[in-house]
């Protein structure tokens, strides 16, 4: 799956959406996608997060997952000089694993460069995840938001189940939001 996006004479797009291709993840995208992933965190999740729960989380939640980039369903943003603006995608397994329905999905990882955020570049990420979690049978999104990125998630037709708390280690508990859609 390769979707190129461009804003065509005449769209209606954000004048700042660069051209750019949805491509599916590789193993070899593991450094890129950590270096956007801690940078889109560090500095989008700031005024949402105290500096040092940020601090503590940036490192294990900005990592690239070897697991995702092998994902069928996660994908990559690259602009044409070969650059991650964007990521993310979904799977059947849950981030914490777990048991849930068969037609559940779980979106994961989504990110914007800090660049490009407001763009259209997520927005478009995401469509692109829903409808290829459609076309594999899934029924419902389930989705871990940051509190940052509630209002998007909104915004993408997912609801609100509520407020939770993340261990990411001892000691370390990330305030995110349970979000839900149905496909």
């Amino acid at each position: 799956m390769i979707h190129h996006c461009e804003p065509e004479a005449g769209q209606r797009h954000s004048p700042t959406l660069p051209p750019f291709t949805l491509r599916r993840a590789q193993p070899d995208d593991e450094a890129a996608l950590t270096r956007l992933l801690t940078e889109s965190y560090r500095v989008l999740l700031a005024p949402d997060y105290r500096p040092s729960v940020l601090a503590q989380a940036v490192p294990k939640i900005g990592r690239a997952q070897p697991d995702l980039l092998m994902a069928p369903g996660y994908l990559v943003a690259e602009t044409g000089g070969g650059d991650l603006i964007g990521a993310g995608g979904w799977t059947w397994r849950g981030p914490a694993g777990g048991a849930a329905p068969l037609d559940w999905g779980h979106v994961r990882h989504v990110a914007v460069h800090p660049d490009h955020a407001g763009s259209g570049v997520g927005a478009i990420l995401l469509e692109t995840v829903i409808e290829d979690a459609r076309d594999a049978g899934v029924r419902v999104l389930s989705c871990l938001s940051t509190l940052t990125a509630r209002g998007f998630y909104a915004r993408m037709g997912f609801s609100d189940q509520g407020e939770v708390d993340l261990a990411l280690g001892p000691g370390l508990s990330f305030p995110a939001v349970q979000m839900r859609r149905v496909l």
